[in-house]
């Protein structure tokens, strides 16, 4: 690995000219396929299979008009009049009708939109509700009980809810534009004296977040790689070649979404914000190992050579580590998760690439000019041995003093900060978990003060009575109905409507709690576990859907996934590991470290956005698919710092050094360029922080958090100190096992030896072919 990687680095130097070339045409060509095939992103988190789909897909069956849940471009405004006041008032009700008429002269909202005035439509619809029912058979009482529950117009006549849907096949076609006129409408409304917000899946946002969180990472990156190598070039390459990784890989995703509906809108931000920092991250280790080799040499061609087949070799097996997370997250059988991955693991791939050959190549063309633009003179301190003593040395030998201590109070203050995980409560984002600032939230509230929270949390019931003989089948209609009604935590149910040939219901079910409550869930949860009897009792098959049901059925699926992820993860990069280092201490306690990182990650993000410390965010449940996909992150980036740090160390090891005086060396060599690199990811994730997408927010903040537990604490503190207390038994590896693993030489020891032959032999032998690629 390091002989191939030394050629690769050596020959992108020397014919810098051509490989520029080769990915200059890459960007012509991706940008290209980019610009011709980009389509829409999707945002359907469904899942072929789970039992809300199966519903759904029977309800298609029963009734061909209705569209899926997710595809409902719907809009709920909600007018509100003054305290004191109804909206039946002359002022107030002109106010709605001029609302209504801004409404349908919006784009994308058809004419023919059944848009009412609630204080004037109500009250006949009620009446006509009720008088349906009672002809059904239908108890007044119980009629009139229904009517309530769908009611339009609150009870004191104050709140309203109008509602339509754009004239849109799926939620992403419909354009900002008609958002924003719907907007202006609420706007004008609220000069009036009303009180109008907007929500629904026709509200939603699908932009993608804007380019200043990516901006806010880039100017800290540049500022951590300006002090690590006192250049300003220097600091550049790294950027440079980043955002050819990154520009790339977006690049790519977007060109993907023409040929598959898998893309969600989030999609590229994960890609952005892993390609980003690691792309910054293979840069920077590369560039520092190729100034250290310049102290050793003169021959920048050889320093690039030796760098990268050295630092080389270690970023390949980082990528590996991380595409091997990313790319697992399809074992999971989530459409749009697989897509996250594959498209974050894409970048990764890129950003490796990049590394091994664009930034050689970039060395090539500014020659001696690389570490100019000179701001700070590297004088490092040395010790009598001439060796430099450094701020990593320092470290390492206060870890070496108390080894078992520093391992005991890192496991106790992860697992303390991990203590708030045992809450941790898992559903998507709604509009009444949404930022008390936005429309949406505002709308959700209005709508839970007025109707219960609910209203917004609606389960329906799919009755196939095909089976049923054609007089029975009201009656079966009716016992379903009344099944759902006696549920607890249920406060009505009703059927909602029958197809023309009457062998098929739809019975909607209000529940008692909201979208985000833990007890619509185990509601949905009791109805699927009686409903085998109902079905028995009634010759029907059920089945349960609609947004709730099918958010709850991805959820409880990404928590059932997550075991055998986090095992086929796990597994596949322990035996990497053991490739790399060839012992298996080294990966199990680089697993442990990383099983501490996580857990800490997820309680620290559970405390500060599940229960609102601090302040920093309003309270609000965990996004379902963030812990898997932390998990996935997470660890490709562990082990990222683990093979940078402690291959220094093996090098050292197995070239003489003692186990103690090895962890010291490769600390002195690679600490302040892991710690460097660690600043600058944090800066990358943390600035996606800023973005208001409550998604992105916290995978920002979880990855941001990861980052600094995991470099600075497990790999700085925990790992040395486990790399002290098991001295040499550290790299033990059983003698069998030694002989059927590969030697892919990391630490570059046979790179050496080859070089070392070379010079011997000289020109004309076949121990000089390194040589001739000069």
């Amino acid at each position: 690995m390091a002989t191939l990687l030394y050629r690769l680095g050596r020959t992108a130097f020397r014919r810098w000219k051509a490989f520029l070339a080769v990915w200059l045409v890459a960007v012509v060509a991706v940008g290209a396929a980019a610009f011709t095939l980009s389509q829409p992103t999707s945002d359907e988190f469904t899942i072929p299979g789970i039992p809300s789909e199966q519903a759904a897909d029977l309800q298609q069956e029963l009734f061909p008009s209705s569209q899926d849940a997710f595809d409902q471009a719907t809009v709920n405004v909600v007018v509100a009049a003054p305290e004191g006041e109804t909206l039946a008032d002359p002022d107030n009700q002109a106010a709605v009708q001029a609302l209504i008429d801004d409404l349908l002269a919006v784009d994308q909202v058809p004419d023919d939109a059944p848009l009412a005035d609630p204080s004037v439509a109500w009250p006949e619809q009620r009446q006509g509700i009720v008088a349906q029912q009672v002809q059904a058979g239908t108890p007044r009482a119980a009629a009139e009980a229904n009517a309530d529950t769908i009611a339009t117009l609150s009870e004191d006549g104050r709140v309203g809810v109008i509602s339509f849907a754009f004239d849109v096949d799926t939620v992403t076609d419909v354009e900002p534009a008609s958002q924003d006129a719907v907007k202006d409408a609420l706007a004008d409304a609220r000069d009036a004296g009303l009180t109008a917000e907007a929500n629904g899946q026709g509200m939603a946002s699908f932009e993608p977040p804007g380019a200043s969180s990516e901006a806010l990472g880039i100017a800290v990156a540049l500022g951590v790689l300006v002090l690590t190598f006192g250049s300003l070039v220097a600091a550049g390459l790294p950027i440079l070649t980043a955002m050819v990784g990154v520009g790339i890989g977006i690049a790519g995703i977007t060109a993907a979404t023409g040929l598959t509906d898998t893309v969600g809108s989030t999609t590229p931000t994960l890609a952005s914000m892993i390609g980003l920092a690691v792309g910054i991250d293979y840069a920077l280790f590369i560039l520092a190992r190729y100034r250290s080799e310049l102290t050793r040499t003169d021959d920048r061609a050889e320093a690039v050579g030796k760098a990268v087949g050295t630092a080389g070799s270690a970023v390949v097996f980082a990528g590996l580590t991380v595409l091997i997370a990313l790319a697992a997250l399809t074992v999971v059988g989530i459409p749009f998760l697989s897509a996250m991955g594959l498209a974050a693991a894409a970048t990764v791939l890129v950003a490796v690439l990049v590394a091994l050959t664009l930034l050689p190549a970039l060395l090539g063309m500014v020659g001696g000019k690389a570490f100019g633009g000179v701001v700070r003179r590297y004088r490092p301190t040395r010790e009598a041995d001439g060796a430099v003593l450094n701020n990593g040395v320092r470290w390492a030998r206060v870890v070496g003093k108390r080894p078992v201590a520093v391992a005991l109070l890192v496991v106790v203050a992860l697992g303390a900060v991990a203590i708030p995980m045992k809450d941790l409560f898992l559903a998507f984002p709604t509009d009444s978990t949404a930022s008390s600032d936005t429309t949406q939230r505002r709308a959700s509230d209005l709508v839970t003060e007025a109707f219960g929270p609910g209203r917004e949390a609606p389960l329906l019931v799919v009755v196939d009575a095909r089976d049923v003989p054609a007089e029975e089948r009201g009656a079966a209609f009716g016992a379903v109905t009344e099944w759902a009604a006696t549920q607890d935590g249920v406060v009505n149910a009703q059927v909602a409507g029958t197809n023309e040939a009457g062998d098929g219901a739809q019975v909607l079910i209000t529940p008692e709690a909201g979208p985000d409550d833990p007890a619509t869930r185990d509601l949905l949860q009791e109805l699927r576990d009686t409903e085998g009897d109902t079905e028995q009792a009634t010759g029907t098959d059920l089945g349960i859907t609609g947004l709730t049901a099918i958010t709850t059925d991805v959820s409880d699926r990404l928590n059932g996934a997550l075991p055998i992820y986090l095992a086929v993860v796990v597994g596949l990069a322990f035996l990497l590991l053991m490739v790399v280092f060839r012992s298996v201490l080294v990966p199990l306690t680089a697993t442990l470290g990383f099983l501490l990182s996580v857990l800490a990650t997820i309680g620290a993000t559970v405390a500060v956005f599940q229960e609102g410390a601090f302040g920093l965010v309003e309270g609000q449940p965990i996004v379902s698919f963030l812990p898997i996909l932390l998990i996935g992150v997470v660890f490709g980036l562990a082990m990222d710092y683990q093979v940078f740090l402690v291959t220094r160390i093996r090098e050292a090891y197995v070239h003489g050094a003692d186990a103690r005086e090895a962890v010291v060396d490769g600390f002195r060599n690679s600490a302040r360029v892991v710690a460097a690199a660690a600043v600058i990811m944090t800066s990358v994730f943390a600035a996606f922080v800023l973005i208001d997408d409550p998604i992105i927010k916290s995978m920002g903040f979880a990855l941001a958090v990861a980052v600094v537990f995991d470099a600075f604490v497990v790999r700085m503190a925990l790992i040395p100190a486990l790399m002290y207390v098991l001295g040499d038994k550290a790299w033990w590896l059983p003698a069998w096992l030694d002989r059927i693993l590969p030697d892919v030489d990391v630490e570059g020891e046979k790179l050496q030896a080859h070089l070392d032959a070379t010079r011997r032999e000289g020109p004309g032998t076949r121990e000089s072919e390194l040589a001739e690629v000069r």
